[in-house]
């Protein structure tokens, strides 16, 4: 069986920047969560940036430091999916006139 290369690094990438918005979310540097996981300072900086892909023990390793699942790691599979899941802590870091100029701005969208 003949493995799609193009599609394989297409997936690989999807993954590493998976990892980067999951981390930058948490508000985690990379260096921090690779010392945490007991592993070289630069072992997510590697898997970011396609150089290193963890095992399958170190991706569990990783989604438990993320606390989320494997299945949450991957996320739904359309993009409002996953954004809708996002804006509750995202929402939970803004001041309140942000909030209000936002849902200002989504009364526009909906015609209210």
């Amino acid at each position: 069986m003949d493995i799609d290369k193009e599609k394989f690094f297409g997936y690989e990438k999807a993954f590493c920047d998976r990892l980067r918005f999951l981390r930058n979310g948490k508000g985690i540097s990379a260096r921090e969560m690779s010392i945490a996981l007991g592993q070289n300072v630069n072992y997510i900086n590697l898997i970011e940036n396609g150089k290193r892909l963890p095992s399958l023990q170190g991706f569990f390793s990783i989604c438990a430091y993320l606390s989320i699942s494997p299945e949450d790691f991957f996320g739904e599979t359309n993009e409002w999916g996953r954004g809708a899941r996002q804006m509750p802590e995202i929402f939970s870091r803004l001041h309140r006139e942000q909030l209000l100029a936002i849902a200002q701005m989504v009364r526009a969208f909906i015609g209210e």
